[in-house]
């Protein structure tokens, strides 16, 4: 400590001016084109409450560990005992924990992510370990009590300029209003994320028809009355400024479906019986194709995150709960069915723009080929290959993204990157994928495979980075 600042002694970090930039050519993109613009973060996990508020975090260790399930796994392969992961310790020694399992994580994502979020938020040019764990931990802290490092400043300090969160059908938007009625620049908007009334199979399935009943004020009773609840929901959303639709499912189900046999389905859960998996099977085909219209007849834009294989680890399941770090990659078949879906809304011209994740990366170029099959004249990028998700979030799974759209799509039209997170500390990602971007384009001009014509693919940068999402998803 020195006049009771803690200093932070321990190796620079890598993070530089020209980090991830191989050559002039990609220097000379980042710098000039892609690195100021604002962020347009149109998938997270983030809470409204919490913008509503304000809220100023204690601590570094409420900000930025709670609830993050990758370095949650890091620290659990790092043979970490749980009680310093999830459980009742005191903060520091979380921290502490996941300080000395920093320099293990060479290669990792979290390597990069974690010492490009301490440079860029509390201006910490440090390698993060054990040795100066309570240093940096202070350091944070006394960061964190400034009124410009609230839950806002965080935020203007990334330049964002609209973020879209991730909300249930049945919730009242509540602090979304409250937002919309105060003076905060920055957008912060709901998205429509009704897999809970998918589901049917489900055991909490019955349960929530009658929260989403209330939510409606509409008895659910069948299929008609579903309809109707979720119609109002989808309404009262729209009134809100939600633009948006999210699905995270294992896979599209397309089977052909009848309206007796959906009707029937519904009955049958609502009275607490089993039904078949043919039924359920119709049931989820039908509710899907009568929410893709509902998208599209409102103009929205929907997002379907395909492929995580969830709540593998049952003990941690039931100790800790969902998003606990315990999904994984699945193998389910994909392409027969999404095309189905598709098809389906296409046909009499109601489906809407689409912007679809994989996981699986044995299905990159199955994703983005099934998404040209629905290109509409007059929009551009209508179907979107969307940015590397989850497990594939990182310099491999983001170039090979990339790769596979310019192969078999157009790289010139993609809304970009997101940071599907549940940290606000989280936003300097978009400056990953810019620096990945840009020595994309920088090492294919070096090579001769693209012209030296910096200004024109300078522009396409800038479209990737900000402004085919400001165009795209249309928040004004």
């Amino acid at each position: 400590m020195q006049n009771g600042t803690p200093i932070v002694k321990a190796k620079k970090t890598f993070i530089h001016d020209n980090f991830l930039l191989e050559n002039d050519f990609a220097i000379e993109l980042y710098h000039q084109y892609a690195k100021d613009l604002p962020i347009i973060d149109y998938h997270n996990h983030l809470p409204p409450k919490e913008i509503a508020e304000n809220k100023q975090f204690e601590n570094i260790t409420q900000i930025w560990l709670e609830g993050d399930h990758y370095k949650w796994r890091a620290m659990r392969a790092q043979g970490v005992e749980e009680q310093y992961i999830t459980g009742d310790v005191s903060d520091l020694e979380k921290f502490e924990q996941w300080a000395a399992t920093m320099p293990y994580t060479l290669r990792n994502p979290l390597y990069h992510w974690s010492h490009l979020e301490l440079k860029r938020y509390f201006d910490i040019d440090e390698l993060l370990t054990e040795k100066n764990a309570q240093a940096v931990y202070e350091t944070c802290n006394q960061a964190l009590q400034k009124e410009e490092n609230r839950v806002v400043g965080l935020l203007e300090k990334m330049k964002v300029e609209v973020l879209c969160t991730t909300d249930d059908p049945t919730d009242n938007l509540h602090f979304h209003q409250q937002i919309a009625k105060s003076d905060l620049s920055i957008k912060i908007l709901p998205a429509f994320r009704p897999d809970k009334a998918i589901l049917i199979e489900n055991s909490k399935f019955v349960k929530y028809i009658q929260e989403l009943g209330v939510a409606a004020n509409i008895e659910i009773k069948d299929w008609e009355s579903l309809q109707a609840a979720l119609e109002q929901r989808l309404d009262f959303f729209h009134s809100v400024g939600c633009r948006l639709s999210d699905h995270g499912l294992e896979q599209i189900v397309a089977v052909d479906f009848s309206e007796s046999i959906v009707n029937q389905a519904i009955k049958d859960r609502l009275a607490g019986k089993e039904i078949t998996a043919t039924a359920a099977a119709q049931y989820q085909s039908a509710i899907l194709h009568y929410l893709g219209l509902a998208y599209h007849k409102r103009g929205w834009v929907q997002q379907l995150h395909l492929g995580a294989l969830r709540n593998q680890n049952a003990r941690l399941l039931r100790e800790i709960g969902a998003d606990a770090g315990c999904d994984s990659i699945g193998d389910f078949s994909q392409a027969a069915s999404l095309g189905k879906h598709l098809n389906r809304l296409d046909q009499y011209d109601q489906l809407a723009k689409t912007v679809l994740y994989n996981l699986n990366p044995r299905d990159n170029e199955v994703f983005a080929a099934m998404l040209g099959n629905f290109s509409s004249s007059g929009i551009q990028g209508k179907m979107q290959y969307g940015s590397a998700w989850w497990f594939l979030d990182q310099l491999d799974g983001m170039e090979k993204q990339i790769n596979t759209l310019s192969n078999i799509g157009l790289l010139s039209g993609f809304v970009g990157m997101l940071t599907d997170s549940r940290s606000f500390l989280s936003f300097p990602r978009h400056e990953y994928f810019r620096r990945l971007l840009c020595n994309i384009f920088g090492k294919d001009i070096a090579k001769g495979h693209l012209p030296n014509d910096l200004d024109w693919i300078g522009k396409i940068v800038q479209d990737i980075c900000y402004y085919n999402a400001k165009e795209y998803f249309d928040f004004s």
